[in-house]
């Protein structure tokens, strides 16, 4: 896996003249749980963002790069813009979808394909300020599969279009790769005319300690399910690096000392499970071997302190 700096001439040192390439940052919007991570690991064809059936999963701004041809897209998928918490944490994520919308050149917003919410009503009005009326909105319909009778989606993208005037219109599944291919094609010619950002086979601008929290706090909410509360985090303590092995220290943040004990388990099964099938997945993606120690801590009122917010990494 590669994780280089920017690099503007990149595209003159893959041989393309700068007049010939595209590139633009395309967000990835919407409320959460619509399938936004699974959407960019398919664009990126690499997993770069965490996925998990337990909502606002993502928490910070995730860029996942793709580089096709003349073409390269630079696509953040963003928090699950929040609509029914207030907490410091809440407010935080919310200010990082905002803020990712100002700096974009596309926004892909998606809802799932035949619904559309109070919540997703919400978030597509973030786009419907005077700050970002120019900007071209494509409408992503999401879990297509999940349709039973695809004669019904007609009538609501005929609904959706007097909602908003969206440049495209985008029935999709994002698991089937066919999909994903025709997205690309339907996003690349929003791309400004301009040299490329990254290195040409640059998958992400995320670094390697970040993406370890990341893919910790992954297996933490896969393996709790229900039973941990959404306010607990990861901490990188220590990363090491000697040859191909990484040592990893993380302390896992709960809120509660109840919640140390759901994330410990019984005769700390639980967290040994934590800490294998994540070593699993950052062998896999940093090719190497990774010794991992995990450590559980209790942080009463972390996730409504802006002090602790800043010290945890969120932006």
């Amino acid at each position: 896996m590669t994780l280089p700096d920017p690099l503007p001439a990149a595209a003159e040192a893959a041989g393309l003249p700068a007049t010939d390439t595209r590139c633009g940052l395309v967000a990835i919007v919407g409320r959460p749980n619509v399938g936004k991570s699974t959407l960019l690991n398919a664009l990126v064809g690499q997993k770069v963002s965490i996925t998990s059936d337990k909502a606002q999963t993502t928490r910070h701004r995730i860029t996942g790069i793709r580089t096709e041809g003349p073409n390269q897209f630079v696509f953040v998928d963003t928090p699950g813009f929040q609509t029914r918490h207030t907490a410091a944490l809440n407010r935080n994520l919310n200010r990082t979808v905002t803020a990712t919308l100002m700096d974009v050149d596309v926004i892909l917003f998606v809802v799932e394909a035949g619904k559309f919410t109070l919540d997703d009503a919400k978030v597509l009005a973030l786009m419907q300020g005077e700050a970002l009326r120019d900007k071209p909105v494509l409408l992503l319909a999401n879990k297509l599969d999940s349709v039973q009778r695809r004669t019904d989606i007609l009538p609501w993208l005929q609904a959706m279009q007097q909602r908003h005037p969206f440049a495209e219109y985008v029935p999709l599944s994002a698991r089937k790769a066919a999909d994903i291919e025709r997205l690309l094609g339907i996003v690349a010619p929003y791309l400004p005319e301009q040299p490329w950002l990254h290195e040409e086979d640059a998958l992400t601008d995320r670094s390697e300690r970040f993406l370890a929290s990341e893919l910790i706090r992954e297996k933490l909410f896969r393996l709790t399910g229900d039973e941990l509360p959404y306010s607990s985090t990861v901490v990188i303590d220590r990363y090491v690096e000697e040859g191909q092995l990484r040592r990893i220290d993380a302390s896992i943040v709960v809120e509660r000392d109840a919640h140390k004990g759901m994330v410990i388990g019984a005769g700390g099964e639980r967290l040994k499970r934590i800490g294998s099938e994540a070593r699993q997945d950052l062998e896999r993606l940093l090719d190497g071997r990774v010794h991992l120690e995990l450590w559980v801590k209790v942080r009463s009122g972390w996730a409504d302190d802006e002090a602790h917010l800043r010290s945890y990494g969120y932006e």
